[in-house]
């Protein structure tokens, strides 16, 4: 299982440094990042080498977060992968709130990471049709 922690987080200068420098100082590793903004304010999603320690730390210092657990799915490093994974989600009647691309650290190949409804299930589901889920 993984598990990513949102961050809602005002949109000014610096927003982002204060997230960086408070888990840089505290020694954990961030694997992935993606920001969604909007006028005022937006969503920082991280995967972290300790989720639990960096989500008490945020919280212990005013940011509003939670942590959520999202599907992480080896696709091919090639052309057409990511529609065809995207195709077999919709064939399968699966809605994601969300996806983003990230790459394996073990073997550089890219992850799709998503977010979904009934995430027990959409795992399932991908695995029998032939996904490496991480």
């Amino acid at each position: 299982m993984i598990e990513q922690i949102s961050i809602f987080a005002e949109n000014r200068k610096g927003s982002m440094r204060e997230i960086t420098t408070l888990l840089t100082e505290n020694d954990l590793n961030i694997y992935c990042a993606i920001t969604n903004d909007s006028a005022e304010y937006g969503i920082v999603r991280l995967l972290v080498d300790e989720t639990e320690r960096a989500f008490k730390l945020l919280k212990d210092n005013g940011f509003t977060c939670k942590v959520s657990r999202v599907i992480c799915v080896k696709i091919p490093d090639a052309v057409g992968s990511l529609n065809q994974l995207l195709k077999d989600v919709e064939d399968s009647n699966i809605n994601l709130d969300y996806l983003y691309v990230s790459y394996s650290r073990e073997d550089a190949t890219p992850v799709a990471v998503m977010h979904a409804s009934g995430y027990a299930e959409v795992e399932e589901c991908l695995k029998n049709r032939g996904y490496a889920v991480v």
